[in-house]
């Protein structure tokens, strides 16, 4: 394939994902439909079937195009510990990129779209929770790991400890926006709050007190 055709067949992937992504949160998963779609990104039912073979197919490249793009960005603005500033610095940045990155309608919309249809298609669930949480988990682990060895955590199973930071973090706003709806999304203000009580905790049982 030419770099011509090369740009041209990634274009049209990114605007049919475009469009199923509009499609989607609109109509849910079942509601959708491919042609929808393809009105949406204005090409023909053809090419989209040409990049995607199904609606399910689709559909899983449109939660990990979302749930991945969230946790790039979080890795953007929160760089893994890298130096010996303290952890309670690094622990709160992480908590507030979480939150303010997460926390909108529209991821909360697609989290409520994939648990509706997580018993039929599980491989949905799993999509989200590999490209969303897990890439969390997986880098604030890293950073523990870090933290353990220059003394400012105490020894303790990294991937663990970083679990449970990240749902301590994440659990009661995403439960409240789950079941509330849009107004259930914490303001910005209680948000913050949060985040700082979420360390404060960790740091209690996790902390290694400063001499």
């Amino acid at each position: 394939m030419s770099n011509g055709a090369a740009t041209r067949v990634r274009r049209s992937r990114e605007k049919i994902l475009a469009a199923a992504e509009q499609v989607f949160l609109h109509s849910g998963f079942l509601g959708a439909n491919m042609d929808a779609i393809a009105e949406t990104a204005s090409v023909s039912k053809q090419t989209v079937y040409a990049r995607f073979q199904s609606k399910e197919a689709l559909f899983l490249e449109v939660i990990a195009a979302m749930t991945g793009g969230a946790a790039r960005a979080i890795g953007e603005h929160t760089e893994d510990a890298l130096d010996d500033s303290p952890v309670r610095d690094y622990l709160t940045a992480v908590a507030l990129d979480q939150l303010s990155i997460v926390m909108t309608p529209r991821l909360m919309q697609l989290r409520r779209m994939v648990i509706g249809e997580a018993e039929r298609f599980p491989e949905l669930g799993r999509s989200l929770y590999e490209n969303g949480p897990l890439v969390s988990i997986r880098r604030i682990a890293r950073a523990l790991g870090h933290y353990i060895s220059i003394g400012q955590i105490r020894e303790c199973d990294p991937h663990l400890a970083a679990t449970q930071f990240n749902w301590m973090v994440m659990g009661a706003p995403t439960n409240a926006a789950m079941l509330l709806g849009d107004s259930g999304i914490p303001s910005q203000s209680e948000l913050h709050a949060h985040a700082l009580e979420a360390v404060r905790i960790f740091l209690s049982a996790y902390g290694v007190p400063s001499t």
